[in-house]
């Protein structure tokens, strides 16, 4: 009896320790998958920016051909108008840049909370299993049943009285 609680008692404490080490490893992971998604958005912001650029460059070309074409000198108005679409195309490339950060950030942070969560889960794997242990020992050790909580009277027979030191038997209990 006892060893089987015993057995069940280190079942419980080895079932709440490999809980809390699978629950660190799968928090791990999905950290390591947050900053993969994290690499990736920034090469796909990158990769954005650069299609940016060239489309802006396409437009810029497209404008000089079309003031070139119409007999517009670059001077004056049609240079203004350059000049902000130039401008206009720094702003965009930077907020794809910046949005691309935040995203980075989040995902950062995520990846951070995700390994917090992990070691928590061993921290309360160990309380879990300690608990387990006080548990299962606390079903092995009942003080009740101990042979040794009767005290001085398992030594004398059942059906007797203990008057100052000796030992008075009730009549037919096999006094001898």
């Amino acid at each position: 009896m006892c060893t089987l609680a015993l057995l069940g008692t280190a079942l419980s404490v080895g079932g709440a320790l490999a809980e809390g080490r699978q629950s660190k490893q799968m928090a791990d992971a999905q950290a390591r998958a947050y900053e993969q998604q994290a690499r990736a958005d920034a090469q796909s912001a990158a990769f954005e920016q650069g299609q940016e650029r060239h489309r802006q460059d396409l437009l810029k070309a497209q404008a000089r051909a079309q003031a070139g074409a119409s007999g517009v000198g670059i001077a004056g108005s049609p240079a203004e108008v350059l000049a902000a679409n130039a401008g206009q195309g720094q702003l965009d490339l930077k907020a794809i840049q910046y949005s691309s950060q935040l995203r980075q950030n989040n995902l950062g942070t995520q990846a951070a909370i995700s390994r917090f969560s992990g070691r928590q889960a061993v921290a309360a794997s160990i309380f879990n299993a300690g608990n387990a242990l006080a548990g299962g020992l606390s079903k092995i050790y009942d003080p009740t049943k101990s042979p040794t909580s009767g005290t001085a009277t398992s030594a004398v027979p059942a059906r007797s009285v203990i008057l100052g030191g000796s030992t008075l038997r009730a009549p037919g209990a096999g006094n001898t």
